[in-house]
């Protein structure tokens, strides 16, 4: 088992779906990334608050033996976020973004953090990714996630941030935008020549496609009857992902499958409530008990 590093945001998420809202619940993608890695191996975390931020989240998160000493509180406000999403819970409509501290980020990384053996690098600015990695000593595995705002506004710094990396995880739309190409299974295969050994296509409730070098995997998102905030979904799914990676110590292609899996299975139960409310309740049993499932639902007899 090896320790696991991520740079990222923690926020306060105000979120309205058709099936309830909350207000200044805890949010972020180093929140939801790290509440799911801790289920599966030692995680550090490297992001930045304000003087508002309430203490019962920074204790929920202690608890789950989350290393906050990369966490800096700082004079202002955290940053707030706000959005809306409709019966199509693939997309979410902005309402809000306040920045706050988070506007003057600069990630600065306690000593022993620098030798981490498993990055991932949240979506932030590109430059503080490559910030980053300049910090670290060559950890065994980087991966890293962004979104649209960085791809059309920052497009020369991630390339050149993606050509350090190991491991890219973006959605469908992302993995176009980025490559200019419709089809997504050569938009993959294209963002391999950029540099990564690996792309994870997250593409919602359909699922999840895995990219190297001359191979793909497949796995669909697990069926659910209720879902109530998407929310943190994907960056739960690359806390999954990554958590079990580094659990194992190791990165070939069996662990890499069976990290897609543990991914989506912890997204899937993100979503059946709002910000981190489900996998506050959520067990390690539960965990492998729809483990266990999902691969069942996708065994093919012979």
């Amino acid at each position: 088992m090896a320790e696991l590093l991520v740079v990222g945001s923690v926020a306060l998420d105000s979120v309205q779906t058709p099936f309830g809202k909350v207000a200044d619940a805890l949010g972020g993608s180093a929140t939801y990334f790290s509440y799911a890695a801790s289920f599966f191996t030692p995680v550090r975390l490297v992001a930045v608050v304000g003087r508002d931020f309430p203490r019962a989240h920074l204790d929920l998160l202690a608890r789950r033996g989350v290393d906050l000493s990369g966490l800096q509180v700082s004079e202002g406000m955290t940053f707030r976020w706000a959005g809306e999403y409709g019966y199509d819970l693939n997309e979410a409509k902005t309402l809000d973004t306040r920045l706050g501290v988070f506007a003057e980020f600069r990630p600065s990384l306690p000593e022993h953090f620098r030798g981490t053996p498993f990055l991932f690098l949240a979506n932030i600015d590109p430059e503080l990714q490559y910030d980053v990695l300049r910090k670290v000593e060559r950890p065994r595995l980087v991966a890293l996630d962004t979104m649209n705002f960085w791809i059309k506004g920052k497009r020369r710094e991630l390339l050149r941030v993606l050509a350090e990396v190991d491991a890219l995880l973006v959605n469908d739309a992302e993995t176009r935008m980025l490559t200019e190409e419709p089809n997504l299974t050569k938009a993959a295969r294209t963002i391999l020549s950029y540099g990564p050994r690996t792309v994870v296509v997250k593409r919602g409730e359909y699922g999840a496609l895995m990219v190297t070098d001359g191979r793909f995997f497949f796995a669909p998102a697990f069926p659910l009857e209720s879902v109530f905030d998407p929310t943190g979904a994907g960056d739960t799914f690359a806390g999954g992902f990554m958590g079990v990676l580094a659990r194992a110590g190791t990165v070939d292609e069996g662990t890499l499958r069976r990290a897609i899996v543990y991914g989506s299975v912890m997204a899937s139960f993100t979503v059946e409530d709002f910000s981190l409310t489900r996998l506050t309740r959520l067990s390690e049993l539960e965990i492998e008990d729809r483990y266990r499932t999902f691969r069942e639902m996708m065994r093919i007899e012979q």
